[in-house]
């Protein structure tokens, strides 16, 4: 619980990785030198926080990698056996600190790669429900709000709507708490998909109309993007 305490009193400020490694060098030389080994332990703590916040950023842009790969169409896709270690290895780490806040994103992140990379959902639905639970207990309304659709993911993928949109409206009430416009805009898109199945696609689109002028509003081209690939798909169906 110290080394919790000490990361989260770093986070808040805003002591850089860089920061932390040059005073873990202050004290090994302050212990090899001066024979006052009392700070190791805090050392180690702190070098821990930095490996597990690296290894979860490399995780991340790995798993962006896969994606532009997904995008692009190619084929086959190539999975990076990284992504999963990464993340497995934050998770370890923050749980060993006792950093709460850490291990519910790290938690979410190997959901992720089990979902999105291996499409493995049965898998990949008790590390999406951990971190809810552990973003919830951390006060961590946007890490809660990444859990939660893709939970609705999985509703959505069983056939479970009414359940779905339930979740994505959470998560949507959780963005706009935190201000995460470009994510409010994305969820958007997958309600109107869900409305558009109960409904009927007029009702999906006018919901798309709002996702693609709330992108657009934040600058978020990548958002709007997705919602032009999910009106071609609303366009396809059958009327209601």
């Amino acid at each position: 619980m110290v080394a919790a305490a000490l990361r989260v009193a770093l986070r808040l400020a805003g002591v850089s990785g860089d920061e932390r490694i040059e005073r873990a060098k202050r004290y090994y030389e302050r212990s090899t030198f001066g024979g006052d080994s009392s700070h190791l332990p805090t050392a180690m703590a702190e070098l821990d926080a930095v490996e597990a916040d690296v290894a979860l950023a490399r995780g991340r842009v790995i798993h962006a990698g896969y994606l532009d790969q997904r995008r692009s169409g190619a084929e086959p896709l190539a999975e990076d056996p990284r992504e999963l270690e990464l993340f497995t290895h934050a998770a370890q780490l923050y749980h060993r600190l006792g950093d709460v806040r850490g291990e519910a994103e790290a938690l979410f992140w190997i959901g992720c790669c089990l979902q999105v990379t291996r499409g493995d959902e049965a898998l990949s639905a008790p590390y999406f429900e951990r971190s809810r639970a552990l973003a919830g207990q951390a006060g961590d309304k946007l890490t809660a709000s990444y859990a939660i659709r893709h939970l609705a993911f999985i509703e959505y993928g069983a056939g479970r709507f009414d359940a779905a949109r339930e979740l994505i409206g959470e998560s949507i009430r959780l963005r706009r708490e935190v201000g995460f416009l470009p994510g409010v805009a994305a969820n958007l898109i997958a309600l109107a998909e869900i409305v558009a199945r109960q409904q009927g696609k007029a009702a999906g689109l006018a919901l798309l109309d709002e996702a693609e002028a709330a992108a657009r509003e934040c600058g978020a081209n990548g958002i709007v993007g997705w919602a032009a690939e999910a009106r071609a798909e609303l366009e396809a169906l059958p009327e209601s």
